[in-house]
């Protein structure tokens, strides 16, 4: 190795490490809001949500998206907002999709969103929110008073 090339040291991966997940937390977590937005709000439109009662197992699908996208986007209650999302999108798949067929091919009955982002809020629900979140800096302001 040259003298201006240096390896990254494991110290530097590890707060890499911490970015990442936190980029993960909160690209999912849009990509969930925009699901919730097309049932509530209808942006993007689509026709299939068109008249859904919020009253609905649909309706009832956006009102947890937004809430528990929101709070996981923040990162506030990352936890437990995580694994409530987490349970949601499994439902979502074994009710939606996987009747279509195909139970173990996602990619045949269009279950691949609900299957990835399902895991994705398993993983941010055991690993916490990561960096940038309001539940980091309440707990490094907490931690003083401990």
């Amino acid at each position: 190795m040259s003298a201006t090339h240096t390896r990254p040291s494991a110290a530097n991966a590890s707060a890499l490490a911490g970015y990442a997940h936190a980029l993960l937390r909160i690209v999912a977590s849009y990509l969930l809001l925009t699901h919730a937005s097309a049932k509530l709000f209808h942006v993007p439109h689509i026709a299939m949500f068109d008249g859904l009662p919020l009253v609905s197992l649909l309706g009832v699908a956006g009102v947890i998206e937004l809430i528990g996208g929101v709070l996981v986007l923040i990162g506030l209650f990352t936890r437990a907002a995580a694994f409530v999302l987490s349970g949601e999108l499994a439902f979502a798949y074994f009710i939606g999709h996987a009747p279509k067929g195909n139970f173990l091919l996602p990619l045949l009955n269009q279950g691949e969103p609900a299957v990835l982002l399902s895991f994705i809020y398993l993983f941010i629900a055991a690993a916490g929110p990561g960096a940038w979140s309001i539940d980091r800096r309440r707990r490094a302001l907490l931690r003083p008073l401990v």
